[in-house]
């Protein structure tokens, strides 16, 4: 039972953080809008209709395949975690899992409702349930990024090639970072994470 209220614990934390963040960027906030916290942290104001890091699948019917993608991962992976609840499996892995599935829930409900609830924030800041309608349908919306971080950005050296480079480039989300580190945690820890389920 503590692991079920973990799991649940550690999503419902996840989703939170997420959705409020780019709640808050859609109504406050115009596609390409910039506010500086560090000179190395910026919110910066973007929508993909695609993966994380602003990653796509070109067209309608990408946008439309990778929402059904999401959600069928998003059942096979609560699957696959409810057995583990049910055994001994280690509570780094049940932790890790818990931050992808929420990673992609964030990510979905963007792709599923962002569309219907907001208007467009290309040409100013969006309203929630504008009488006109959302922006796009059911499973099309697009997924909004914020989170920037410029470390370095200036000329190379001649004698490298002299030209201008910027690191770290992609925009992503709370969503992104949460299943990047699950993602990880699981490709790094495997050992000890699946030990547990080989002894049962």
């Amino acid at each position: 039972m503590k692991r079920f209220f973990l799991a649940i614990s550690f999503i419902l934390f996840i989703l939170l953080f997420d959705q409020s963040l780019k709640i808050w960027v859609k109504l406050n906030m115009r596609i390409g809008e910039t506010i500086t916290v560090f000179d190395w942290f910026q919110l910066y104001f973007t929508e993909n209709t695609g993966m994380a890091f602003g990653l796509t699948l070109g067209g309608s019917y990408g946008k439309l395949s990778l929402s059904l993608f999401r959600i069928f991962a998003v059942f096979l992976l609560t699957w696959f975690l409810a057995r583990l609840m049910r055994g001994r499996a280690h509570i780094g892995l049940i932790i890790a899992l818990s931050m992808i599935i929420a990673g992609a829930l964030g990510n979905i409900l963007d792709s599923a409702f962002y569309g219907l609830v907001f208007s467009g924030s290309m040409h100013g800041v969006a309203t929630f349930l504008p009488e006109s309608g959302g922006y796009t349908g059911f499973l099309h919306g697009s997924v909004v990024d914020m989170l920037y971080f410029p470390v370095y950005h200036g000329y190379l050296p001649q004698w490298m090639g002299g030209r201008y480079v910027e690191f770290f480039r992609p925009i992503f989300n709370i969503a992104d970072v949460s299943i990047t580190l699950g993602v990880l945690s699981l490709v790094i820890f495997q050992r000890s994470f699946f030990a547990s389920l080989q002894e049962e």
